[in-house]
């Protein structure tokens, strides 16, 4: 995976998170992935910080990488009971 990838910018629609890469890509990311951000609201969504790796969310404890991304992962904590059956 070409680690010199990396976010330029994130926009959010209702269901999901668009982040513009540096290689011209856009990618598109249903929020349900990432049950934190589905729950946030839109000036904690707006919050995002941006890194050479990835996503970060202060107010909402979440950090999402760019190669996770890229490789379809979504959530990826144990812990994530939040819409467990």
């Amino acid at each position: 995976m070409n680690s010199s990838v990396s976010a330029n910018r994130v926009h959010f629609d209702e269901d999901s998170f668009w982040v513009h890469l540096s290689d011209g890509r856009i990618l598109g990311v249903p929020m349900a992935w990432f049950p934190r951000l589905l729950l946030g609201t839109r000036e904690q969504l707006e919050q995002v910080m941006i890194s050479p790796a990835g996503l970060h969310w202060e107010a909402l404890d979440e950090d999402i990488s760019i190669a996770g991304l890229l490789a379809g992962f979504g959530d990826r904590t144990a812990n994530n009971k939040t819409f467990a059956a």
